[in-house]
């Protein structure tokens, strides 16, 4: 009798370790093909900072001078303290936000890519203070026009930029009398 109960606490102690053993590697399986690991932590996602901008009323630059836009501005921003870099910097991003769109005309803005090509304006105006650059459609044509060629081979090496925290432009409103 007493063999029994040993080859029965043997018999589940080598198949509760070989069903340890199978779950561990299992889960150890699936994280080096990219699974979901069970044991790994992964960093918490920061949810971007949106900090609206007042409404803006702006003439345009049509002929006759008789156009408006009234655009209002939500800025799309990495995290609470970038919001309180462009807080400061706040007067001199307006001005210059209401310099772009006034020097626009309302066949301009009307059509989609206006409006896009207005806000990478803006981005660009907003990181200005903040120490970014963000680069023209120009420099960008340039820079892949310039790798299609191999030329890139021969400039030596950017420096690498930090990423830009101000995100993206969002208009919250925008309509054109």
């Amino acid at each position: 009798m007493l063999i029994i109960i040993i080859g029965v606490v043997v018999a589940v102690l080598v198949i509760g370790g070989g069903a340890a053993a199978w779950f561990l590697t299992r889960s150890h399986g699936e994280e080096e093909e990219g699974g979901a690991p069970a044991t790994r932590k992964e960093a918490p996602k920061v949810a971007p900072t949106f900090l609206p901008m007042e409404n803006m009323v702006v003439n345009l630059a049509d002929p006759g001078g008789d156009r408006f836009a009234q655009i209002g501005i939500t800025l799309e921003l990495e995290d609470a303290k970038t919001a309180e870099q462009v807080k400061l910097y706040l007067p001199t991003i307006r001005s210059g936000i209401l310099m772009l769109v006034s020097q626009r005309t309302s066949s301009e803005l009307l059509v989609r890519e206006g409006k896009e090509k207005l806000a990478a304006d803006i981005r660009r105006e907003v990181s200005r203070p903040l120490g970014y650059s963000v680069p023209t459609e120009r420099e960008r044509a340039r820079a892949a026009e310039a790798d299609q060629d191999g030329e890139a081979e021969d400039r030596p090496a950017r420096k690498r930029t930090e990423r830009n925290p101000v995100l993206r432009v969002l208009f919250s409103n925008f309509i054109i009398q």
